[in-house]
């Protein structure tokens, strides 16, 4: 039987990230994906014109329909702009016992659009984070859920992921590829931290990259990977459809990863 997972996160009309990347990624690694659609965004490579959230009792109703039938094995959580639709997601997952939950907090897309209410931040931290078995910030989102500075090297990314174990994550793996050097993510609170180093790709395609990762993580949990395996997995799948995504030629700014890099014959599908 395949392993389902469902993505709950905005919708990117441009299909590089959200809901259309998550997918992408839970078909390129052999999981079944279903979708609650919390926010429609009006995007491309370059940039975000308008974002519309879904009613936060619709985005209960798209739970309790999805759960109540699937057996999903694992949850990914992206973009949820309003207070009130992290309020439902919360309330929805534990309705249903929810498991293998990872949280990515998404705030601002790749080309710098805010995506997030500035109200949300608290509600996430205080009520979503202590659902989840992981939590995915990069640095701009580890200082915003911790109210400090934009971490400048790593003993600075392990404090605020301590930081937010310490309000209530169960583990937390901020994100450095943001960082000079090559691309360095670090777990906290599984025990003694873990790295996860990758060389850096010289690329312009990075949108979606967060929802990618977390949405593999995500996969290689469905499958039965302990986390910090479906971490290790995970990264290196991201690694690959960066490096490859040179070949889809997709867009004017910062197009997509390559998803599929795999299974395609040649990047073109043809």
């Amino acid at each position: 039987m395949i392993p389902i997972a469902v993505t709950i996160a905005g919708s990117d009309s441009g299909g590089g990230a959200g809901i259309q990347a998550d997918l992408k990624t839970f078909s390129a690694l052999e999981v079944y994906g279903a979708s609650v659609i919390a926010a429609l965004t009006a995007q491309n490579t370059r940039g975000v014109s308008g974002v519309m959230d879904v009613p936060a009792d619709f985005v209960r109703a798209q739970i309790d329909a999805v759960y109540s039938d699937l057996d999903v094995a694992a949850t990914k959580i992206g973009m949820l702009s309003d207070p009130a639709t992290i309020r439902a997601v919360a309330a929805g997952l534990q309705a249903h016992g929810a498991r293998n939950i990872v949280l990515d907090p998404v705030m601002v897309a790749a080309s710098g659009d805010p995506l997030l209410k500035p109200e949300a931040v608290g509600v996430i931290r205080d009520e979503l984070m202590p659902l989840a078995d992981v939590v995915t910030p990069n640095l701009h989102e580890a200082a915003v859920l911790t109210g400090g500075e934009v971490a400048r090297d790593v003993d600075a990314m392990l404090a605020q992921g301590q930081a937010l174990v310490d309000a209530g994550a169960k583990a937390v793996m901020v994100k450095g590829g943001h960082l000079e050097g090559d691309a360095l993510d670090v777990l906290v609170g599984m025990g003694e931290p873990l790295f996860y180093r990758a060389r850096r790709i010289d690329s312009q395609n990075t949108h979606g990259t967060g929802c990618t990762l977390s949405s593999a993580i995500a996969a290689r949990l469905a499958h039965g990977d302990a986390l910090g395996e479906a971490i290790a997995a995970a990264k290196a799948y991201l690694t690959a459809a960066i490096a490859a995504s040179n070949r889809l030629h997709v867009g004017h700014g910062h197009g997509p990863v390559h998803h599929f890099h795999a299974l395609w014959r040649n990047g073109e599908g043809s």
